[in-house]
């Protein structure tokens, strides 16, 4: 499944991934940096697609500056069902990812809707439609979110940069705007000049970068990348890892867990009664054995004595 890369290619996903520069000419930018043409950058993008090591084009967006809640969601399911729950859970409009996990249990997705109410009322649909329980894991605090994946680093490292806060609470948006980041979640055209789709009468391309740099300094957008299929370049191994850490800790611990180089997402959590773990994190690395090594050094440095590991299965 790993696509044979160029170092150059390498790079070039490295900077798709970080950031897409909001000019007339992005790419251009690009080029520059890179010290190649404009068109060569873009040739090497289409090649990156079509190696499916680029997935898609488009807004890094922070839903709850938009007011919107997300939980992760487990449950229990029999392997005679699971092709019938997952279809159900897919089909859901609010779930981004879902994963087969090695647990008792096994089906973990993240869920998003306009308040946890309704995440509420979708899990207990789901729960007694398939008569088994599907439970809510929501965020207490968020320590790191930042998906982006070395691509020279032979799968064992992610890509770092600032631990940046956003907004957690609901922002305000023109109705320019709201049309602007609707058009950016649609469709992102790699063209010479990616953002002129979303010119209109009264909308110049001056105003149309004016207002995404709006929404990227609001926090409603994180950035405008690549994002790219990590397998592809490497990371073939892909972990939740939950533990459990007192409330006096439980800062310290999620701060030092998030600095990991494997790490993409790190959040304390509420967790449930037959699975009462409070800090989590999502682990990428080119093995099981280099995750479990890494990990193994920061419990016994932090001192934790409870813990999990559930290794994706299918994704």
């Amino acid at each position: 499944m790993r696509a044979q890369l160029t170092d150059f290619q390498k790079r070039l996903c490295n900077k798709l991934q970080n950031c897409i520069p909001v000019t007339k000419k992005p790419f251009q930018k690009i080029a520059d940096k890179l010290h190649k043409s404009e068109k060569q950058i873009l040739l090497q993008i289409r090649e990156l697609q079509k190696k499916a090591v680029i997935r898609r084009f488009g807004p890094v967006v922070n839903y709850r500056a938009l007011g919107q809640e997300s939980t992760l969601a487990a449950a229990h399911i029999k392997k005679s069902r699971l092709p019938a729950v997952v279809k159900a859970v897919n089909a859901l409009d609010g779930v981004s990812h879902n994963y087969l996990r090695e647990n008792y249990y096994n089906l973990w997705f993240t869920l998003r809707a306009d308040s946890q109410s309704q995440i509420s009322t979708t899990l207990n649909e789901l729960s007694k439609r398939f008569k088994t329980d599907f439970h809510s894991l929501p965020v207490v605090t968020q320590f790191k979110l930042d998906v982006r994946f070395d691509a020279e680093s032979e799968g064992r490292k992610l890509l770092r940069g600032p631990l940046r806060k956003v907004p957690v609470k609901r922002v305000r948006l023109s109705d320019v705007e709201t049309r602007v980041l609707l058009g950016l979640q649609q469709n992102f055209k790699l063209t010479l000049q990616p953002f002129d789709y979303l010119c209109t009468g009264e909308l110049n391309i001056e105003k149309v970068l004016g207002k995404i740099n709006s929404l990227l300094q609001k926090g409603v957008l994180r950035r405008i990348a690549a994002v790219i299929d990590y397998r592809k370049i490497g990371f073939r191994a892909n972990v939740l890892f939950a533990c459990k850490v007192s409330k006096s800790r439980i800062n310290k611990v999620g701060g030092e867990l998030a600095k990991l180089a494997i790490v993409s997402h790190c959040y304390s959590r509420k967790g449930f009664r037959s699975f009462d773990y409070n800090l989590f994190a999502m682990l990428h690395s080119d093995s099981l054995d280099r995750i479990k090594g890494i990990v193994g050094d920061f419990v016994r440095k932090e001192r934790i004595e409870e813990f999990v590991f559930l290794p994706t299965v299918i994704y």
